[in-house]
């Protein structure tokens, strides 16, 4: 591992928590906000980028152990672009109540896959195994503020309309 780099259970740690504080925004989500699709360029209500999230854990968690195992595993935009377009198709409706799971599920899988990881593993592929980890860590934070300040944004902008 680099210096400053993390070690798997910090890393698992962190996985946990960014799911964790977005299992409680989609609590405090009005059903009005969890419908909404307040992110500009992004036609995805709440209800399916939270979901969205689930899903990237278990395609992130397949790559980790694939890499660790020392497989290749094709990671590129493309990848990732499509396999999230066939999230999007799929996800159109889903409920609160199902995405928190799927939540808890996949972000539980990923943080116990990580954790069991050596140091070793995480430098699998070049380094790219610690990539994917540190993209686990960010992923559930940057789409909750995301969401929220676009969310604020709108609420502000209601405000100044009343």
């Amino acid at each position: 591992m680099a210096e400053g780099a993390r070690g798997p259970a910090e890393y698992a740690a962190q996985i946990a928590a960014a799911r964790d504080r977005l299992v409680g925004f989609v609590h405090g989500c009005t059903e009005e906000q969890w419908r909404s699709a307040p992110l500009d360029g992004d036609p995805r209500p709440v209800a399916v980028v939270v979901d969205h999230v689930a899903d990237a854990y278990e395609y992130l968690t397949g790559w980790l152990r694939e890499l660790a195992a020392g497989r290749p595993v094709e990671v590129n935009s493309d990848v990732v672009d499509a396999l999230n377009a066939e999230h999007a198709a799929a996800a159109t409706d889903v409920s609160r109540a199902a995405a928190v799971q799927h939540l808890e599920q996949s972000g539980a899988a990923m943080c116990e896959l990580v954790a069991s990881l050596s140091a070793a593993d995480l430098a699998a592929g070049e380094g790219r195994a610690e990539r994917l980890a540190q993209v686990a860590v960010r992923h559930a934070d940057n789409h909750r503020a995301e969401i929220e300040a676009a969310l604020a944004a709108g609420a502000d902008q209601q405000a100044g309309r009343s």
